[in-house]
Parts: C-alpha cells; structure tokens; sequence
C-alpha cells in the first residue's frame, strides 16, 4: 500500500510530465503558426531532416483521415477509456507515471489540433534514404513514451507488476 504523499508525487509526475509535454508542443506548432507559414509551406529543407508544414486528418501515415471530424472523439475516448484502466490499475501508474504522463501529454496536445486547426500540425519531414510520414513532437514523445514502459517492462527484475 502506497502511502498518500507517495501517491500524490507520483500524480504529481504524471500531470507534471503532462503539462511540459503538451505545453512544449503547442509552443512548437503555435511558433510555426504565429510566424505566417501555412499548410505546404517549407519551413527548412535540409539534406536529412526539413520543416515542412502539413495538417493531418488521419492518424499515422495519414490513417483513419476518412473518419474526418470523428476522429478526434474516438481518441477522447481512447483516452478517457485508458485513463479509466489506470485508475483502476494504480500499479501501472505507480510504474509508468512519468512515461504515461508524456503519452497523454502528447495525445492531448493532438487532439488540441483538431480542435484548433481541423487537423494533426505536423512539421517534420525525414527524407534521407526513404521518405517517411511528416510528424512532430508530440509523435516523438509518444514514441518515447511507448519506448521507456516497454525497457521497464523488460528490464524489470520483479515481473510481477508491468
């Protein structure tokens, strides 16, 4: 059993996390938005990596674009529906809480988009070797969300909790 200040930082981590997550990547978009570029608009090309300004209706690689102003409610309650596991999982939060805190932050901060701007703001563009889909932040951080819960799942000593 948890302690009530334990379980309170560790709330405190998740929102915290959260918060700088959504807060960075709005900033980010809003930057690009505020300085006059519009949709197609090359911010920077370079040899690997440019700045390239799209919206995206879908999900990755464009994805479920056909669901149009749908979309962005399956994923509210995506994730309210995951929020709701959660909470009734504290052990995962107890975990997890930095790295979910990211993911939310970051699917938050999409969501927002659709909202806002009818669609994903999305800005960079890898295109050495291969093309590859135009993201931006919030698609890294979630990554790197996912990434940090599946290195403490697997590299966890006592499996019992995941």
């Amino acid at each position: 059993m948890l302690t009530k200040d334990l379980q309170n930082r560790i709330w405190i981590g998740f929102f915290a996390s959260l918060c700088v997550v959504l807060m960075l990547d709005q900033a980010i978009k809003w930057y690009f938005l505020f300085k006059g570029y519009t949709q197609g608009d090359m911010i920077f090309e370079g040899s690997v990596i440019s700045l390239l300004l799209v919206y995206n209706k879908g999900v990755a690689f464009s994805m479920f674009a056909f669901l149009q102003e749908w979309l962005k409610y399956l994923q509210i309650l995506l994730l309210v529906g995951i929020f709701v596991y959660l909470w009734k999982h504290k052990e995962i939060i107890k975990v997890h809480y930095i790295a979910l805190g990211v993911i939310f932050g970051a699917g938050i901060s999409n969501i927002l988009d659709r909202f806002i701007h009818g669609g994903v703001v999305d800005y960079i563009f890898w295109h050495y070797k291969f093309e590859f889909a135009i993201f931006n932040f919030a698609d890294v951080m979630i990554n790197i969300g996912v990434a940090l819960v599946l290195f403490s799942v697997f590299l966890r000593k006592d499996k019992s909790v995941s």
